[in-house]
């Protein structure tokens, strides 16, 4: 793997986004996550997501994105489809949110089951709208599935990006530690993830979230199948 590293120590996998400075969402990035996953349900192992301190996640490739109305379509299927993966996956996914997290680094965040943040001066948000970006339909219900009513019209129409505190408000993190303190606290959280019945928490996971996932599966295949216009 080039664009991530993976750690399986203890039933926890650890996968870090290292793409550059901001860890753009490429298809091998999309790709090299698909792998890691793999491994750590191979593993029965609960994941942490994370990145190297300052920056989660700025979004998709935007070179990919501009290349052409199809490559962007195909990019944002991908990422779609790999935040589907996340919401159904066998174990518990944390995200450790190490900084900024903006567009699909954000729905990344969506897309996990427990996110914990780091304090400082990051923005966390959906920013499609102020990039000239038509918000797609899977990413609609991604937001809709976690963000509460109040904070949808200003994150998915009005894409305002939210400090630390605020993202806990609005859904993007569920807690806020000193970032020293990140990845211990993933640890943590991770080491009580493995105390469950994962086929209860599976199980239960499927049903909670049958809705989502069946409107997931409707938007992916809309999505695919429109021009974006960037």
């Amino acid at each position: 793997m080039e664009l991530i590293d993976l750690n399986i120590n203890e039933k926890i996998a650890t996968i870090t986004l290292k793409n550059g400075k901001v860890n753009a969402i490429s298809h091998q990035v999309i790709a090299e996550i698909n792998d890691a996953l793999d491994q750590a349900e191979s593993a029965g192992a609960v994941v942490i997501l994370t990145a190297q301190p300052g920056i989660f996640s700025a979004g998709f490739d935007l070179k990919t994105m501009k290349e052409s109305s199809e490559s962007a379509v195909a990019l944002v299927t991908a990422g779609s489809t790999l935040s589907r993966r996340m919401l159904s996956f066998p174990f518990p996914i944390i995200g450790a949110c190490s900084g900024h997290a903006v567009a699909k680094g954000a729905f990344l965040l969506l897309s996990c089951d427990y996110r914990i943040g780091s304090l400082g001066k990051f923005k966390i948000g959906l920013n499609e709208v102020t990039i000239g970006m038509t918000m797609h339909q899977a990413g609609i219900e991604i937001a809709r599935n976690r963000i509460p009513t109040n904070y949808l019209t200003r994150s998915v129409i009005n894409a305002e990006l939210f400090s630390p505190e605020t993202a806990v408000l609005a859904g993007f993190l569920d807690t806020l530690v000193e970032p020293e303190q990140l990845m211990a606290t993933a640890k943590i959280a991770a080491t009580h993830m493995l105390t469950l019945n994962m086929k209860a928490h599976h199980g239960t996971k499927l049903k909670e979230r049958k809705n989502i996932l069946a409107a997931l599966d409707t938007a992916i295949a809309l999505d695919a199948a429109m021009v974006i216009a960037l």
